[in-house]
């Protein structure tokens, strides 16, 4: 058994910024955008508009709540996105016919058009972070893992 002593200073390390793992997240999360931005305006978009794009290239006409289940995102959030986008002429929404409440998103050609333009973000962001593919692959699969453990807690 530890004596109280010995368990101070690990206490006192665990307060430090620099030991927190929400800070090594953030910092990084910041960083990737960071870079994700420069690639980005060349596509005029931002990333939380790059993230819809993704959803709708893997498959168009989604309902907006499952692109906001897709995302983790609230229709408060979703909603002033996929206007800008639509202003952009990037995609359409339109009333469900079996269900007028819904509103279903599709991709209009200009951002189907977009989608080989964004080809090249995925690698260039691989190159930026100086991992390789196996570390990059790792890394994904414990970051979705903390997600979800973070998740069943809530």
């Amino acid at each position: 058994m530890k004596s109280k002593s010995a368990e101070q200073p690990i206490a006192k390390n665990m307060l430090q910024l620099d030991q927190q793992l929400c800070f090594a997240l953030y910092s990084a999360n910041l960083a990737l955008h960071k870079v994700y931005r420069k690639l980005l305006s060349q596509l005029d978009l931002t990333y939380p508009q790059y993230l819809v794009m993704l959803v709708l290239w893997e498959r168009d006409e989604l309902r907006v709540s499952d692109i906001g289940e897709r995302l983790f995102l609230d229709s408060a959030t979703l909603t002033p996105l996929l206007k800008r986008l639509e202003a952009a002429g990037l995609l359409t929404r339109y009333r469900g016919t079996a269900d007028e409440r819904q509103v279903i998103i599709a991709l209009t050609a200009a951002g189907r058009t977009l989608r080989e333009k964004a080809q090249a973000v995925p690698e260039a962001v691989i190159c930026a972070t100086d991992c390789s593919l196996d570390e990059i692959v790792t890394l994904k699969q414990q970051l979705e893992k903390l997600r979800g453990s973070l998740n069943d807690q809530v």
